[in-house]
């Protein structure tokens, strides 16, 4: 199927639906809100899913052949799932925790995958109206306002000073002694905190140098920003180097056993 799509013209047009769905999620974000639980203990505010109902309906009239997986529609059996081929990939609004605290760190994102691999990505950021964008043989873009796209690259590590990019919320002891590993082979290492799918952003855009996730996370938490990273030169994998892949066996959790790190974000 996807020979026969214009991934440039579906790009461009899920830039607009994310910012759609972002300013639906900020008419919210300056109100008071309601915090609900779901059965994992994760938080769920009426702008998760007022962004869900946008990009739902603007995607199913955009390509009504394709099918969408959502994370507040996420209880689909696998059995149905994997007779998709191609599917959209969605996070209404990644970094739920970040919009509860008003830090702005929060993001839309929207991932085209085509047997089991991201070929397209889109993140908006609402509070900051900065958009993220690739799609496969595309590169990567970053548009601030409403402006004109800019290509975005990794860059080039140094050699005695690493940039990571570390979560905002999700601290651990792991990361702690994974941090002392890495800090043992350079004389500096920095670290960039950020929420949601925005710290694999400042390794596309060339402001960090690896994003190590340790512990568990979804499928659609990585979908679109995988493409965006891949497209602006770097790397996402799991910790064993090999390919991280979608829609393969019933859970939508990325882990492995005995909480190793699940993967590490790199442009080396």
């Amino acid at each position: 199927m996807t020979d026969s799509l214009d991934l440039k013209s579906l790009c461009d047009s899920c830039v607009e639906i994310a910012r759609e769905a972002g300013r639906k999620i900020l008419e919210i974000y300056g109100s008071e809100f309601d915090i609900e639980h779901k059965d994992d203990n994760s938080p769920l505010t009426n702008a998760d899913m007022a962004s869900h109902h946008t990009i739902v309906d603007a995607l199913s009239a955009l390509t009504p052949e394709i099918p969408i997986l959502s994370e507040e529609s996420a209880k689909l059996p696998f059995e149905e799932r994997s007779q998709w081929a191609v599917y959209w990939l969605v996070d209404p609004l990644d970094g739920t925790r970040e919009f509860i605290k008003r830090n702005g760190e929060f993001t839309v994102n929207i991932a085209l995958i085509d047997n089991h691999k991201s070929i397209l990505g889109v993140i908006h950021v609402p509070v900051l109206d900065i958009d993220y964008f690739a799609y496969e043989g595309g590169g990567a873009f970053k548009s601030e306002q409403g402006g004109a796209a800019q290509p975005i690259s990794v860059k080039n590590p140094e050699d005695n000073r690493l940039v990571v990019a570390g979560s905002r919320s999700h601290g651990s002891e792991a990361m702690q002694k994974y941090m002392e590993n890495i800090s043992a082979s350079y004389s500096e290492v920095d670290i960039l905190s950020m929420g949601s799918s925005l710290k694999f952003c400042l390794v596309a855009e060339g402001r960090a140098d690896l994003y190590p996730r340790l512990g568990l996370t979804s499928e659609w938490d990585t979908a679109a920003a995988q493409c965006i990273v891949e497209q602006a030169g770097g790397h996402v994998t799991k910790t064993d180097m090999s390919a991280l892949e979608y829609n393969t066996k019933d859970s939508l959790f990325l882990h492995q056993r005995l909480h190793k790190p699940v993967w590490q974000y790199e442009n080396c």
